[in-house]
C-alpha cells in the first residue's frame, strides 16, 4: 500500500509542475484522494461488500468531485490533475501511467450487463472535458484531446480529437507544409500542432487553392506568349493572400 502511494506521491511531482511538496500532495490533490478511496471501495466490492463500496464511493465524490466505480479497475501511477467532473464507469480499465484531466468520462452507450466502458491501456493521456464513450479501446501511449467525444477504438500512440472524435494524420501533414514552404508561406506556420481536424482541413483547402493560383498564372503566362489575349475576367489585380487567410482560420 506504501510503495503504491509513494508511487502516486512521485508521479504528481513528474506531471504537475505546481507541485512543491508531498505533504501540499497528500493534503490538497483531490486526484490523489480519489484514488486511494477507490483503491478501499474497490477490495470492498470485490469481497461482496456492495453497498459499503458504494457508500465510500459516493463519500469521495462528494469531497473530491471524481466519481469512480467500484468496480472500475485502475492501474499503477494513474493520475487525475484538478478532477472535478470525472466519471468513472463500473467496467472501466485503466493501465498504469495514465492521465486524466478535469471533466473526463469514461461512460457506457448501453444499458446490458457486462463491458459497456472503455479499456485505456498504459499510458493514455486524456485531456479535459474528453468524453469516451462504450466498450472500446484506447490503444497505449494513445493521446485524447480536449472536449473529444471518442465512440470508436483508438490506435496505439494515436492522437483522437473533435467530435466525433477522427485520428489526426501527422504524415500527411509534412508533404503539405514543405509544398507551403516552396510556394513563400506556410499553411501550417501557427497551428501546426494543433488538434483540431477541422482547421487542418481549412488550412489543406488555402494550400491548395495558393497550388491551384500558382498554375493559372503559369498557363496564363504561357497563352500571352504565344499571343493569346486572356477574357477579360482573368484580368484582375487580386491577390490570392494565403497567409492572411491562414492568420485568420487560427
Amino acid at each position: 500500500m506504501f510503495s503504491k502511494l509513494r508511487e502516486d506521491i512521485l508521479v504528481v511531482f513528474e506531471r504537475d509542475p505546481a507541485a512543491r511538496s508531498k505533504w501540499e500532495i497528500l493534503t490538497t490533490y483531490p486526484g490523489i484522494h480519489a484514488i486511494l478511496a477507490h483503491r478501499l471501495a474497490a477490495r470492498l466490492w470485490r469481497a461482496n461488500f456492495k453497498w459499503l463500496a458504494r457508500f465510500i464511493a459516493y463519500l469521495a465524490r462528494s469531497v473530491t468531485g471524481i466519481e469512480i466505480h467500484p468496480g472500475a479497475i485502475i492501474g499503477r501511477r494513474v493520475f487525475i490533475d484538478h478532477g472535478m467532473g470525472v466519471v468513472i464507469g463500473e467496467t472501466a480499465e485503466i493501465g498504469d501511467d495514465c492521465t486524466l484531466y478535469h471533466g473526463v468520462t469514461l461512460g457506457g452507450t448501453s444499458w446490458n450487463k457486462g463491458k459497456r466502458h472503455p479499456t485505456l491501456e498504459k499510458g493514455v493521456v486524456v485531456g479535459a472535458g474528453a468524453k469516451i464513450l462504450g466498450p472500446l479501446t484506447i490503444g497505449e501511449g494513445a493521446k485524447i484531446g480536449s472536449n473529444a467525444v471518442v465512440v470508436k477504438d483508438v490506435p496505439v500512440g494515436a492522437t483522437a480529437v473533435g467530435i466525433p472524435a477522427r485520428i489526426l494524420d501527422e504524415n500527411q501533414a509534412k508533404p503539405d507544409e514543405l509544398i507551403a514552404r516552396k510556394l513563400g508561406f506556410s499553411a501550417y506556420a501557427i497551428s501546426a500542432d494543433m488538434n483540431d481536424p477541422m482547421v487542418k482541413a481549412v488550412h489543406g483547402l488555402i494550400n491548395h487553392s495558393t497550388v491551384t493560383d500558382e498554375r493559372i498564372a503559369w498557363i496564363l503566362q504561357q497563352l500571352e506568349k504565344m499571343g493569346a489575349e486572356p477574357p477579360a475576367t482573368c484580368k484582375t489585380d487580386a491577390q490570392f493572400d494565403a497567409a492572411y487567410l491562414n492568420k485568420i482560420v487560427d
